[in-house]
């Protein structure tokens, strides 16, 4: 009878991905037939399958996350990747059973890399530390056009760390840590609504004027999606002593909806929606402002997987790429549901009463 129901599983797999459009990874658990994880067939969202060698030392245990850094902390080894399209089941027995239910493409998002998954991860044979080193790597040359004269370079913890590393080795500058980070404050992007964002950054971070107190700073950001964070950053490190304060962002400025699973609904409450690059830094309050290119974002992914011809980066081109997202789906979700009430950070707000 149990395989019976993995058959039909398999198949109801097959039918399901036909029919459904967009992004998904999933796990779930169904009595009889087992652990079954299946992935969109654009692979979009990332899924990792991991396995250890049973205590006594003669079978083989199965996992399934959406990164592999789950896996170090309870002996599990990367295996590989859930393919685009395919359907993973681990029965009870522990026997591994695969179906690739529809042909798939690997088309993964590309803002996995910049701010969502953590750097010890390995996601579609792409390092995602390296991933970040190749983004300062290629940011620290458009910062060494602009001639600004720079004293010292400070990451936005915790996300912009390594390509502060490596813009800070690119430019011989000195790095240093100015932000402490409170780590019982969650991160302050994925919180619902503007206010609850600006009240938490208050509690989140904190400027050192060991670090800032004189100098022209270089502060690095992963992203700057909002400004809400930034403009308050910014503020921060200004009354920690900063004479300048120059901002670098290592993925380009974010100007359109993002519509698979990442909460940014409506282009309205982006910080660049409609705005230079130059009126962008005079939102933050900064001195100078430098995002990191498309071309330049998307050659880096490329370098570390060939394999890999086409990255989703709608959220900063516009190309979604399971083709079926206009301008009348767009209109929509802002208009509508979670995206209604959405609005970018205004002007710089102060941490300190004046």
């Amino acid at each position: 009878p149990n395989q019976h129901k993995t058959d039909f599983v398999l198949e109801a797999g097959e039918s399901m991905m036909n029919i459904l459009q967009g992004a998904y990874s999933c796990i779930t658990l169904i009595k009889g037939v087992g652990l079954v994880a299946f992935r969109d067939p654009h692979g979009i969202r990332p899924l990792v399958l991991g396995k250890r060698v049973t205590a006594d030392g003669i079978g083989t245990e199965w996992a399934i996350a959406s990164e592999d850094c789950a896996f170090g902390p309870i002996a599990f080894e990367r295996v590989r990747d859930v393919q685009p399209g395919e359907i993973v089941i681990v029965t009870p027995g522990g026997q591994l059973v695969t179906k690739q239910c529809v042909p798939g493409v690997l088309n993964p998002c590309i803002f996995e890399y910049i701010y969502l998954s953590r750097p010890d991860s390995v996601l579609n044979d792409i390092s995602v530390y390296n991933f970040q080193l190749g983004l300062g790597t290629r940011l620290a040359r458009k910062i060494r056009d602009r001639g600004w004269d720079i004293d010292v370079v400070v990451p936005v913890p915790d996300g912009s760390r390594p390509a502060a590393i490596q813009v800070s080795a690119e430019l011989g500058l000195p790095y240093r840590e100015g932000l402490v980070k409170n780590r019982y404050v969650g991160r302050t992007f994925i919180m619902p609504d503007q206010r609850m964002r600006e009240m938490s950054v208050r509690r989140k971070l904190n400027a050192m004027p060991a670090v800032f107190e004189g100098k022209s700073v270089l502060l690095i950001d992963d992203s700057i999606v909002r400004g809400t964070t930034m403009a308050q950053i910014v503020d921060m490190v200004r009354r920690a002593g900063a004479k300048e304060v120059y901002l670098a962002s290592s993925a380009p400025p974010v100007r359109f909806p993002n519509v698979y699973g990442v909460d940014m609904p409506n282009r309205k409450e982006f910080v660049a929606d409609g705005l230079t690059e130059e009126q962008v830094c005079d939102v933050l309050g900064a001195d100078g402002l430098v995002y990191q290119d498309i071309e330049d974002l998307l050659g880096v992914g490329s370098s570390l997987n060939p394999g890999i011809k086409r990255f989703d980066a709608a959220c900063f081109d516009g190309h979604y790429v399971t083709g079926d997202i206009d301008d009348d789906y767009l209109a929509e979700l802002e208009s509508s549901g979670r995206g209604a009430s959405r609005t970018r950070a205004g002007q710089k707000a102060s941490l300190v009463a004046a």
